[in-house]
């Protein structure tokens, strides 16, 4: 558990220790990253990500340093390898949004502290644990919820897919044929035992019965090429309140934020009793708070054991 690049890289049992945590965290005063800096990397702007990153190491006692793309220039000016090497002599940990996966797991490599993903074009797992930490939080995470995501195939999907990996929920992708994700991971996620996906490319009937409903832009930055034809593509999977009536009752409205009002969602379905989107990016705060203390905790055992001798292996180790 060095890093955290997906949430594959954690355990059931170590996800909903993750919930345990947060639920601590809200109220515990304690500074586990006390006198510690986490070094952030933001190659796309952000606004949740940033900020909950940023308040959540203040919160826990550390320092945060923020670095924009056009101040390190990160694999032009400098190469990833080097950049993670550097960064590691400053730093405690490393947090970065960046536009290629392939950054992330370079980074993790040569990184000889934590890396946490925030962001890359193949997943988001901090929101989607989020999101988990979400339905728990309002009584939505039991065995069989059924997650309907309507829009794009992209990287909060793949991240609900490995979700699927970890907790026995249903999710059911709705997209328009050409934006389904990659089909290895829905096989894996099929043949993992744990959860249920399906793949459906009739809105109405992927939100049958849903308690969960689950937008995302159908634009996402680095697509602003093709938002013309996406626009198109996805007008007939736009969540209003009459898709909305397809689902349970009492089912939610959820949505990664930022939302593209009057495209994939209506006013009154994210203004709605039924939306918890601002329940969403808070929880962005304190399930990344849990991220960071399990990592950092997880990192520095080994010179916080009570043998000398144990600390000072671990000391030339590093």
């Amino acid at each position: 558990m060095k890093d955290f690049l997906s949430i594959l890289d954690f355990t059931t049992e170590e996800i909903f220790d993750l919930f345990d945590l947060a639920d601590k965290l809200k109220y515990d005063s304690s500074k586990p990253l006390a006198g510690k800096t986490v070094a952030m990397i933001f190659q796309k702007p952000s606004l949740r990500t940033r900020v909950s990153f940023e308040v959540g190491v203040v919160q826990l006692g550390g320092h945060p340093i923020s670095l924009a793309q056009e101040s390190i220039g990160l694999g032009k000016r400098e190469s990833v390898a080097d950049v993670a090497r550097v960064l590691s002599r400053y730093n405690d940990m490393i947090v970065a949004r960046v536009f290629e996966h392939e950054i992330l797991t370079e980074m993790a490599h040569y990184a000889s502290v934590p890396v946490i993903n925030a962001l890359s074009d193949l997943s988001h797992p901090c929101q989607v644990l989020a999101d988990a930490y979400t339905l728990r939080q309002h009584g939505k995470l039991f065995d069989g919820v059924k997650v309907v995501f309507v829009g794009d195939g992209n990287n909060v999907a793949y991240s609900w897919l490995e979700l699927a990996m970890r907790l026995p929920i249903h999710f059911v992708l709705a997209s328009p044929k050409g934006y389904e994700p990659n089909r290895d991971m829905l096989h894996k996620v099929q043949t993992s035992g744990v959860g249920k996906v399906e793949l459906v490319h009739n809105p109405q009937a992927a939100v049958w019965d849903a308690d969960v409903v689950y937008g995302d832009v159908w634009t996402s930055m680095g697509q602003e090429a093709d938002n013309e034809k996406r626009k198109n593509d996805f007008a007939p999977y736009q969540i209003n309140s009459e898709l909305m009536g397809y689902a349970k009752p009492d089912a939610i409205f959820m949505h990664c934020l930022p939302a593209h009002r009057g495209e994939e969602v209506t006013d009154d379905v994210i203004d709605s009793p039924q939306s918890v989107v601002f329940d969403e990016a808070e929880n962005r705060l304190h399930i990344q708070k849990a991220i960071m203390t399990k990592l950092v905790e997880h990192h520095y055992a080994p010179v916080f054991s009570s043998t000398p001798k144990a600390q000072t292996k671990a000391k030339k180790k590093r």
